[in-house]
């Protein structure tokens, strides 16, 4: 339950305190099972807290400024997290105050803490941009036809939090972040790493673990990214005032200290372990506390005095522990079935362990958590059988399953089935995690084996997609304890393999997929396929360093698999072709990869199979030099990849589109989109790949760029045995070589990148090749440069385009004699004045000019020369523009000076917004596009007007120049 504050009312000083002596308004108790404290002395804890008072102020002052901010409390249990968030509640006056609480029993029913904090601001869905606005309905499981994508529920959280404060600085307390479900947890993490210019605040409180007071639960979900405040104990002046303030009289000075020192200064524990201590122990030092974990010392203190309680108000307050939503409805009804009466809860409200009224609350989370645990596991399962049998099935199916698995400590088919059905719900909203949760328990009490290993398949298989690894790994040798038979060992060792791609991308994971083709071949042809498909994309990634298996030994066992029964797949021809292409070599293979090209480039190519292969198809047209169906893949890879909100395919989709741009002299449009790389691989915690960012440097010229680029992606590529990163790392560093005229340094680079003994099929293999050439020519090696270029014609001739064969040409020219030479440039020049590729035609004006300079040929040179410059300035190809500026002047002529088209101006986001105002985004549109609100939008305008000196956005359109 979320409470919003109502300042009007403000309780004195002198109204109930927590244990760290902050003032708690009781409308702000929710149900995260705690209650508002007995009242507590105040002064010492006050003195206490000073610097956390003040680090916390700021972050309203802030706030109040227009300004947003998130904040992460971490500390032990009992050291006071709660009570800050108080402080906070209590100082934000004119604030909208959310709150809200995790409890850990609700850790597996998906987005029900966002659902808990949103629904106080639900007059703002209206206000979001429909595809935000839906995703919040499918997670909320408001809508059965959509399965809400977290990334977009994300973002529309982020939109929410927006509206909600745009009248009124807002505020979200989340407290107990280690209990909320992952999912909403990802959201609200999502939102606040994002937030800007809102005036939103977001402040969690977190649990440090410590050693293990109790059963360990769910994996606890993290909140990375965000600034933290590490919550202590008390000084020791403070710990002992407060301790005195509790304890009767006499004391002995040495065991306060003692306890101060056991404590480290905890307020919980310091009001609590004395308690049961008579004034002898505390007089004499007898009995002290021994050396179990703090936190199972203070739930040891509840546990005894739960003791002391009735049979019958033990067993009712069990059942309200075992249930987190505190409906008080609920409780009676599961209580009735245990022939347990309503005078049963007198005793526990009299010990101050329990309040019931509109809400069943505990006054600490670990009172709950020690009177769960106390009670044996029969007495829980009791407890859990009754709130199954009290819990309307219709009204909420997944919480009766969820109880009746509790409840059920032998297999159980009917319990499992009720499971699976709940299971299926949480995949349909997006609950992968909870779905995998689901699953996992049921396959505890599946009676039949071979359903139980379809079952842990399954856990395995919503594990893998919800991105956790280990516990797809933990499932999957429950599906393997006993044997398998061969169908269900292919999918088995298929997930294996993914899950190992999926990690690392490393130089295992090509033996493992294909692997688990073959086991698949006889029973699944179609899944085999694919299977071999993913293989070969492995090897790719793999490159040189594939251990086992690369990219021949792939291809070769790819040839057995049968063709498919029906007619055949995009996939299929992709296989056929790429079978064809690195078994055979380009002679062979490229006719071989038209037919899949063609199929992938067709209006009716499903959007699963483009989701699932444009990135291979769209590096094969890459391969093959097919610029155009490279060009119309990648826009369709993007397109699909933002329209099916499948958040973790944008990456590598965004990459492939930067790569295009690049080659087509778009660099500040590929230069945006490396910063959207960045933004969204942060979202979605995966690691950002490298490989546009570089290739941006190297055609800009920006050399320290490029060296810091390149230091982490050899780290990772040799950690993770991702060989395909050396490969690109190698041709842009020859590219960046040649275009600063450190052709010794161009001609290494492009060797470490083409000469390796594997020789994998790639496209940044041709690309090299090309670099070789010029850098061995410039070096004076001829004979390199020969070899060089024989080998670029195999890859280059069979292709047949433009691209291909003006590449050819103008490699050609550069090793040829004199005589000859001029009609290869000239064809070179008129083959890549078809394409797109605008980079290389500006290139082989260069090379052509320096070629005319050195024949003497002043006036046609600067020709060249100058179109040469003028391309790359404008391209903003800064080492290359140099370069030919150079030449220019050692024809007599001094270049024009030119600011290359930059954003100089800018920031990189801003730059990214001026480019998505001129596409014509609105701003919740650019908001979405780039992972922030629309009044970050708004505020990012604001700066970008006065930095350009326009005050409109038709302006904004019209100075192209500038930004």
């Amino acid at each position: 339950m979320v409470k919003e504050a109502d300042h009007e009312d403000d309780l004195s000083p002198e109204t109930d305190r927590d244990p760290a002596g902050l003032s708690l308004a009781r409308d702000e108790v929710g149900n995260s099972g705690a209650l508002p404290p007995a009242r507590r002395p105040v002064t010492a804890m006050l003195r206490g807290r000073r610097a956390e008072y003040e680090q916390l102020d700021e972050l309203l002052d802030a706030v109040r400024r227009g300004g947003s901010r998130a904040l992460v409390l971490r500390g032990e249990a009992g050291v006071g997290k709660t009570a800050l968030l108080d402080h906070l509640a209590e100082r934000a006056r004119e604030f909208r105050v959310c709150r809200i609480a995790g409890v850990q029993p609700e850790m597996e029913l998906v987005f029900a803490g966002l659902h808990q904090l949103c629904a106080s601001m639900a007059d703002g869905l209206a206000r979001l941009a429909p595809p935000q606005r839906g995703a919040l309905h499918a997670a909320f499981g408001l809508s059965a036809d959509q399965v809400p994508d977290h990334f977009r529920v994300g973002l529309a959280t982020l939109g929410l939090l927006a509206e909600a404060a745009r009248d009124q600085p807002l505020l979200c307390l989340v407290d107990d972040v280690q209990w909320l479900d992952r999912a909403s947890v990802q959201a609200l993490a999502f939102a606040a790493r994002r937030l800007r210019a809102e005036s939103v605040a977001i402040v969690f409180a977190a649990r440090v673990p410590d050693e293990a007071s109790e059963p360990a639960g769910p994996q606890e979900p993290a909140v990375t990214g965000l600034p933290e405040l590490a919550v202590t104990g008390l000084p020791d002046d403070a710990a002992r005032e407060l301790l005195r303030s509790v304890l009767p009289g006499p004391w002995d000075e040495r065991v306060l200290d003692r306890i101060v020192a056991e404590t480290r200064g905890n307020p919980l524990a310091l009001l609590e372990l004395p308690k049961d201590r008579t004034p002898i122990d505390l007089a004499g030092g007898f009995g002290l506390p021994g050396s179990r974990a703090l936190t199972g010392r203070i739930q040891q203190v509840y546990q005894r005095r739960l003791l002391a309680l009735p049979p019958q108000t033990r067993r009712l307050l069990l059942v309200a522990a075992a249930e987190p939503g505190g409906e008080p409805g609920l409780l009676w009804r599961a209580a009735d079935r245990l022939s347990v009466g309503i005078e049963a809860a007198t005793p526990a409200i009299a010990a101050g362990l329990v309040q019931i009224d509109h809400q069943v609350r505990f006054p600490h989370p670990l009172v709950r958590s020690a009177v769960y645990w106390a009670a044996s596991p029969e007495e829980r399962c009791r407890a859990h059988r009754a709130l199954a049998e009290a819990t309307d099935p219709r009204a909420d199916p997944d919480r009766r399953a969820w109880h009746a698995a509790q409840g059920t400590r032998g297999p159980a088919e009917d319990v499992a089935a009720q499971l699976e059905r709940s299971a299926d719900r949480a995949r349909a909203r997006g609950g992968l995690a909870a779905a995998a949760a689901f699953l996992a328990r049921a396959v505890e009490l599946t009676p039949d084996p071979a359903r139980r290993q379809e079952r842990a398949l399954a856990a395995a298989r919503a594990a893998h997609h919800a991105g956790t690894p280990s516990a797809a790994l933990r499932l999957l040798s429950i599906a393997e304890a006993s044997p398998l038979d061969q169908s269900r060992r292919g999918r088995a060792d298929l997930l294996r393999a993914q899950i190992a791609f999926a990690t690392d991308r490393g130089a295992d994971a090509p033996a493992l997929l294909l692997k688990a083709a073959q086991q698949l071949e006889p029973h699944d042809v179609p899944l085999a396929r694919e299977a071999y498909l993913e293989a070969i994309s492995a090897a790719l990634f793999a490159g040189p360093r594939a251990t086992g298996c690369g990219q021949l030994e792939a291809a070769e066992a790819a040839r057995s698999v049968p063709s498919p029964a029906g007619p055949a797949r995009p996939a299929d021809l992709l296989l056929d072709g790429l079978t064809a292409l690195i078994g055979e070599g380009h002679a062979a293979g490229v006719p071989r990869l038209k037919p899949a090209l063609a199929a992938f480039r067709a209006d009716d190519l499903p959007s699963d199979e483009g989701l699932d292969w444009l990135w291979l198809a769209g590096t094969s047209a890459a391969t093959a030099w097919d610029g155009e169906t490279w060009d119309l893949l990648a826009t369709r890879h993007l397109r699909l990849a933002r329209e099916s909100d499948q958040a973790t395919a944008l990456p590598l989709a965004l990459t492939t589109r930067i790569a295009v741009d690049a080659f087509a002299g778009e660099l500040t449009t590929a230069a945006s989109l490396v910063e959207e790389v960045r933004t969204v691989s942060e979202a979605v915690g995966i690691p950002c790949p490298a490989y546009g960012a570089l290739t941006v440097a190297a055609w800009r010229g920006h050399e320290a760029d490029h060296a810091g680029l390149m230091k982490t992606v050899v780290a990772e590529a040799v950690r993770r045995g991702e060989g395909s990163a050396l490969i690109v790392g190698g041709w842009t560093k020859a590219l960046l070589g040649n275009s600063l005229g450190r052709y010794e340094d161009a001609l290494s680079a492009a060797a470490d990148a083409a000469d390796h003994p594997r020789r994998d099929t790639s496209a940044a293999v041709g690309w090299a090749l090309a670099e070789y050439v010029e850098a061995a020519v410039r070096s004076g090696e001829p004979e390199r440069a020969a070899d060089a270029f024989r080998r670029l014609r195999r890859l280059t001739g069979p292709s047949g385009t433009d691209w291909a064969r003006g590449i050819e040409a103008r490699s050609r020219a550069l090793v040829s004699a004199d005589p000859a030479a001029e009609a290869h440039y000239r064809e070179a020049i008129d083959r890549l004045g078809r394409t797109a590729i605008r980079g290389e035609l500006a290139r082989a004006h260069l090379v052509y000019g320096e070629w005319l300079r050195r024949e003497r040929r002043q006036r046609d040179a600067r020709e060249q020369l100058r179109t040469a410059h003028e391309a790359f300035t404008a391209m903003g190809m800064e080492a290359f523009a140099e370069r030919a500026e150079r030449e220019l002047l050692a024809t007599g002529e001094q270049a024009r000076r030119r600011t290359v088209e930059t954003s100089g101006e800018l920031t990189a986001q801003e730059a990214q917004i001026v480019r998505l105002v001129r596409e014509g985004l609105t701003n919740p549109e650019i908001g979405t596009r780039i992972f922030i609100s629309p009044r970050t939008v708004e505020w990012h305008l604001r700066n970008i007007f006065g930095k350009l000196g326009v005050t409109s956005r038709r302006q904004l359109q019209g100075a192209g120049s500038r930004a």
